[in-house]
């Protein structure tokens, strides 16, 4: 079975198309598992996400598309929300959905992977910034609050690379995700980005698969055309690493299917 569950809507105010079309594309790539994860709202950054007066609305949305298209796809409903403390919302945490992504974007506020703040990597020491981001990203883990780890090492994004062993940096955020059994996804969206690989690395993956740390695959499409893009690479990767099964959710449920 094939399953792609990070995807966005217009209303993330960054993407273009329609649910509509994003899923009846799902279905011409034969995707059988589509979830839409829209950007969460917050208090912070809200011109890059869905605003809270219109969380009713976008559930609606997803909860109308899944019932048109029952025949033909299975579409499930979540949110992708920012690690932020002090911004994080109950009504998000709480939502009644099928899984919640928790991601890193941010560093003290700082929005290292928007092209708009590329700026202050040069303020920075590297590995440093690369610390902070696996930091922050067990502190995620261990909240015990989210189902998936959003694009794992998406601090690569602009080809800023640690002199330090990226195994090491993470090793700590990676036991936290165990721990807390969280999901891995495989999320191609880096593929279309300056590093040109996907999330997370084949090092950090394999690290992942010796920790048994499930995975899920993701394409984090913001355009019809992203949909189901690198899929193919995705899961060879993870047949080669040793994965042979992906985990779906229904009601923050966990799954295993044969992918």
């Amino acid at each position: 079975m094939r399953i792609d569950l990070h995807n966005h809507t217009t209303r993330c105010n960054h993407a273009e198309g329609t649910v509509d079309e994003y899923i009846q594309r799902a279905i011409e790539l034969g995707i059988d598992i589509y979830g839409f994860s829209e950007h969460a709202p917050m208090d912070f950054d809200e011109n890059y996400r869905l605003k809270f007066d219109e969380m009713d609305a976008y559930v609606s949305d997803i909860l109308n598309a899944k019932e048109t298209y029952k025949n033909d796809i299975n579409i499930l409903l979540g949110y992708e929300v920012d690690w932020l403390q002090g911004h994080m919302d109950e009504r998000v945490l709480h939502a009644d959905v099928d899984y919640l992504i928790g991601s890193v974007h941010f560093i003290d506020k700082w929005g290292f992977d928007n092209p708009e703040f590329i700026g202050g990597w040069k303020e920075k020491n590297i590995d440093e910034i690369w610390q902070a981001y696996f930091e922050a990203t067990e502190n995620m883990a261990q909240s015990g609050k989210f189902d998936i780890v959003g694009h794992l090492d998406l601090i690569k994004v602009f080809k800023f690379m640690p002199k330090q062993d990226t195994r090491l940096l993470a090793k700590d955020a990676l036991h936290a995700i165990k721990k807390s059994n969280m999901v891995m996804e495989i999320n191609t969206a880096g593929l279309r980005k300056p590093i040109g690989e996907m999330y997370p690395s084949r090092a950090l993956l394999e690290e992942a698969y010796a920790l048994d740390i499930p995975i899920t695959f993701s394409s984090d499409a913001h355009a019809v055309d992203q949909i189901g893009a690198g899929y193919d690479l995705a899961t060879a990767l993870a047949r080669d690493i040793g994965y042979t099964k992906a985990v779906t959710f229904k009601g923050r449920d966990k799954q295993l299917i044969t992918f």
